[in-house]
């Protein structure tokens, strides 16, 4: 039986439901979007995937994305690749077709392409990549007051067993983490390495600050992200001392302050980790400093869209 389209009232934001997505070198209405079932993405989850954010008309940190989207895909030996031109005007193209000009999240991603038969070999796919634009009307996921945690039993995967600086889309321990969160009815699943440090959130870059120093987990178990190396570009431009370094839970629980970085939640607030109140459980003035320049950042820099 087919799937009956979502009601414009059952989404969080009800102009999705009239959204055209590139698909494959062509827009097509929501309803009408989907790959093929032989698909890398549906066989394995085989695929690389960026997030992307709008802000006044300008497609920020663009580039650096397409960096880390075209980084993994060489990676992963992805073959068929479109080019970067191809990429940069398939999100533009997309964008402009919706009219969607601020507060919209583009979620980019890149499978391996369909396979001739169903199988793990990457020499059943011959067709070249499927190119994936998903643009929709979506404001910062997490509260701006400040969100709580809570560590996951699940661990961060290591360099040795699947290296996170490849951002693929094999996010299932990412989801196990975000279930336990769920269920304890935090806002988001703390996840460590494999030795017990702090890695990152199942969906974003942790950072924390005790004594005046910016400090966040060495990219070996996290992902280096984006937002994350803006942050630090911006500590650096502010005269803030900062740190990359293995953290330990408890200099988690006794820090002065600590917030969340990633392009869907932007700079989030940790009020709270494991039911330890962090600093004063309210954003504290490094994190509000930080989010002001970042947002004066995302504000002045990006692509620019035609109207």
């Amino acid at each position: 039986m087919p799937r009956r389209p979502y009601e414009p009232d059952a989404l969080p934001d009800p102009r999705n439901a009239g959204i055209l997505v590139h698909v494959d070198g062509a827009l097509v209405p929501r309803e009408q979007a989907g790959v093929s079932v032989f698909d890398s993405v549906v066989q394995g989850g085989d695929a690389v995937w960026e997030g992307l954010r709008v802000y006044g008309g300008r497609v920020f940190a663009l580039d650096r994305h397409l960096d880390r989207l075209f980084s993994s895909a060489h990676a992963l030996r992805f073959e068929g690749v479109p080019s970067r031109d191809e990429v940069r005007q398939a999100v533009i193209e997309t964008l402009v077709a919706n009219d969607m000009y601020d507060e919209v999240h583009v979620r980019l991603t890149l499978t391996r392409g369909p396979k001739v038969t169903s199988g793990m070999s990457p020499a059943f796919n011959r067709a070249g990549c499927c190119l994936i634009v998903l643009a929709e009307w979506k404001s910062r996921v997490y509260d701006s007051a400040g969100i709580r945690l809570i560590t996951a039993s699940v661990r961060r995967n290591s360099p040795a067993h699947l290296d996170s600086k490849i951002h693929h889309n094999n996010l299932l321990n990412n989801i196990l983490a975000k279930i336990e969160a769920d269920v304890a009815g935090a806002d988001d699943a703390l996840m460590l390495d494999a030795h017990g440090f702090v890695a990152e959130t199942n969906a974003t870059n942790v950072f924390l600050v005790r004594a005046g120093m910016l400090v966040t987990p060495s990219a070996d178990a996290c992902l280096p992200g984006i937002t994350r190396g803006i942050v630090l570009e911006l500590a650096a431009g502010d005269g803030l001392d900062a740190v990359e370094r293995n953290v330990s839970l408890s200099e988690l629980y006794t820090a002065d302050e600590a917030f969340t970085a990633g392009t869907m939640g932007e700079l989030t607030p940790v009020l709270e980790v494991d039911g330890r109140t962090i600093g004063e459980e309210a954003p504290g003035p490094v994190t509000r400093r930080l989010q002001e320049l970042f947002r004066d950042r995302t504000r002045s820099e990006g692509e620019a869209l035609p109207r």
